[in-house]
């Protein structure tokens, strides 16, 4: 998720709100009982950001990660057993009309389309007996690519977890249409200010910047966090020197897309085919990945560009940065 290594404290200036807000929903469930928290606000504010606050800051607990996908919001339940998937082992514990249920959503077992609230009742189980021992801590990013069926059975946990000690913290983009989340415990992820903003670009900033670039910046960045880290390499050092002028029809996450997209053009072309085949395989499964890779005779070597680049991390599994890198890609 998100932000790259040493880069976390710099991206989550000016979010003392967020912070406290995560520290207080981690705490309620270090004590005993379950927090909900539903994070909402434009791509690139820093919603991913905090959730690697959130894992960061989650000592003792048990952590379970989904990021939902554009590619896989067609298949029901796909998002459910990313979550869910560490967990099966406890399976056999459920009771059986829950085990058929969830058995039958994760292809299992043959049956019939599962009744969705028995598959909700099975990972309220799932997720209790899996806080029994150490509390559970669940951080769902880009809920709003989650299938369908993954979003309303978690919907439905957060609204029933009571006294097991699970905090359940989603991350999404703010929705025309979103009813299957509405009414939680929710917090607005706004722009920075202009200060922490300014601040911000002048860190990520490495070559000389014009004053009046500088505030136009920061005037169509609208505070986000991304847009301001990734603004020097969408734009020419001839543009940051002066007649700057960001195209008033593209979307902040156009622009952050395009910064993402030259430096993957930058990069060598062996690292660019190993980042497009990792973009292409949905689940980050790092051995599965080099396999493709030595099908293609993708040196192991090129993933060292790629990881200095900042775009991805190629460890226990394929984690890009952000999300906007594999659509970039």
């Amino acid at each position: 998720m998100g932000v790259p290594a040493g880069e976390t404290q710099v991206a989550l200036r000016g979010r003392s709100q967020e912070l406290a807000a995560l520290e207080r929903v981690l705490a309620t469930a270090r004590a005993g009982s379950s927090a909900v928290l539903v994070l909402r606000g434009e791509a690139g504010i820093g919603k991913t950001a905090l959730l690697d606050y959130a894992a960061s800051r989650a000592v003792g607990f048990r952590t379970a990660g989904v990021a939902g996908t554009e590619s896989e919001m067609e298949l029901p339940f796909a998002g459910l057993h990313q979550l869910c998937g560490p967990m099966l082992g406890r399976l056999d514990e459920l009771p059986g009309p829950q085990r058929d249920a969830l058995s039958v959503a994760f292809g299992l077992r043959e049956g019939d389309v599962p009744n969705r609230f028995l598959v909700g009742l099975a990972v309220l189980s799932l997720l209790a007996g899996a806080a029994e021992d150490q509390p559970l801590a669940c951080l769902l990013d880009d809920a709003q690519w989650l299938d369908d069926e993954s979003l309303q059975v978690l919907a439905f946990v957060a609204r029933r977890l009571m006294a097991e000690p699970v905090a359940l913290i989603f991350a999404l983009r703010d929705p025309d249409d979103d009813r299957e989340l509405a009414g939680l415990p929710e917090l607005i992820v706004e722009g920075l200010s202009e200060p922490d903003a300014r601040a911000l670009l002048a860190s990520a900033v490495r070559v000389p910047l014009d004053p009046l670039v500088r505030d136009r910046i920061v005037a169509e960045a609208h505070g986000n966090p991304m847009a301001l880290l990734q603004v020097t390499h969408a734009l020419t050092p001839a543009e940051l020197a002066g007649g700057f002028g960001l195209p008033g029809r593209r979307s902040v996450a156009s622009c952050i897309e395009t910064a993402f997209h030259r430096q993957f053009r930058s990069l060598p072309q062996e690292s660019r085919r190993l980042l497009l085949t990792a973009a292409a395989e949905p689940t980050g499964d790092v051995d599965l990945l080099w396999r493709a890779a030595d099908l293609q005779e993708i040196p192991a070597d090129a993933a060292a560009s790629a990881e200095a680049a900042g775009l991805v991390e190629f460890g226990t599994r394929v984690r890009f940065h952000h999300p906007l890198v594999r659509s970039a890609v």
